[in-house]
C-alpha cells in the first residue's frame, strides 16, 4: 500500500551551532496541513516532516485495529526519518491509537484532541458544545470525555461525507455546502440549539471554515485544534528541548530532498 509523504528539506547541525528540532506531522491526508501551518507560525525555527496517508484514507470509516496499525506504521516511519517529536494531526488516529503510538515510538507524541478540548473549554460561556467529526472519532467519544472532564456538555455529530469532499477539492462546492448545512441542522437541535461553540473534530474541517461560518448559527465560536496543538508543542519544546544524537544525524539526508515522494509502508 502506498502512502504519500511530503517531506521538507533535511538539515544537519554541527557541534558549535544550535540544532533545529525536527517535528514529524502525520495525518490520513491533506487535513493535517492545517496543523502544519499553525506549527510553522508558532515554531518557524524547526524542520518538518509531513506524512499524508492518502492511499489509505479515509480513516474515519475503518476499524480501531486498522487505524491503529496504519497510524503506528506512519509514526514509526517518521521517527525513522529523524523526527524528534511527533504530532498526530488526525483526530481519528488520536482518538483510537494515541496510546499505541506513544508506546511504539521513543520520541514525544502530541495528539490534537486534548488541545482542542481545552480551547473549547476556554471559549464556551454556556458550557454546551457541539463536536463534528468522522464516524470513528465520534464513536470513540474521545471529545465528549475530554469536554465533560472540563465541565462541559457535548453533543457529537458524525459527518462522514466531509473528508471525501475536502480531499476531492470541493471546498466551496454547492454540494459541500448543502451537506454541511444538513449535518449542522441535525447537530444544533433541542437543548443544544443554545450551544456557543462548534468544535471541528477533524483536521480536514478547518479547510471548510468559511463555508461552515455561512451555514452555522451566527453566535458560534468555531474551534479547531490546530492553533492550540501548535501552542502545546511550542511549550513542550520550551520546557523540554529535544536532543539530537549522532544516530539522528545519520538518519537525515545531507541535502534537500524532493518536496513530495511516495513510500510503501507495507513492505
Amino acid at each position: 500500500m502506498i502512502g504519500s509523504a511530503m517531506i521538507g528539506p533535511a538539515t544537519t547541525g554541527s557541534a558549535t551551532t544550535t540544532r533545529r528540532p525536527t517535528i514529524g506531522v502525520f495525518d490520513s491526508g491533506v487535513g493535517g496541513l492545517t496543523v502544519l501551518k499553525a506549527l510553522l507560525e508558532v515554531i518557524p525555527a524547526a524542520d518538518y516532516l509531513y506524512f499524508g496517508d492518502t492511499a489509505r484514507l479515509p480513516y474515519g470509516s475503518k476499524s480501531v485495529e486498522t487505524v491503529a496499525r496504519y497510524a503506528t506504521q506512519a509514526s514509526q516511519f517518521l521517527e525513522h526519518c529523524g523526527a524528534q517529536l511527533l504530532v498526530i494531526a488526525c483526530n481519528t488516529a488520536t482518538a483510537l491509537a494515541l496510546d499505541k503510538i506513544t508506546r511504539a515510538c521513543s520520541v514525544p507524541v502530541v495528539g490534537v484532541i486534548e488541545p482542542g478540548a481545552e480551547r473549547a473549554s476556554t471559549a464556551s460561556q454556556k458550557r454546551k458544545v457541539v463536536v463534528i467529526g468522522t464516524e470513528a472519532t465520534i464513536s470513540s467519544h474521545a471529545y465528549r470525555k475530554a469536554l465533560e472532564a472540563r465541565g462541559l456538555q457535548a453533543k457529537e455529530k458524525a459527518c462522514p461525507l466531509l473528508v471525501p469532499l475536502v480531499e476531492e477539492g470541493w471546498i466551496e462546492h454547492p454540494v459541500t455546502e448543502q451537506v454541511a448545512r444538513i449535518y449542522l441542522d441535525e447537530a444544533f437541535q433541542d437543548s443544544f440549539k443554545s450551544s456557543d461553540v462548534l468544535v471541528l473534530g477533524c483536521t480536514h474541517y478547518p479547510l471548510l471554515k468559511p463555508l461552515l461560518r455561512r451555514v452555522a448559527p451566527a453566535h458560534l465560536t468555531i474551534v479547531d485544534s490546530a492553533e492550540s496543538t501548535a501552542g502545546v508543542v511550542g511549550e513542550l519544546l520550551r520546557v523540554t528541548p529535544v536532543s539530537t544524537s549522532t544516530e539522528d544525524e545519520r538518519r537525515r539526508l545531507p541535502h534537500a530532498i524532493e518536496d513530495v515522494r511516495h513510500v510503501n509502508l507495507e513492505e
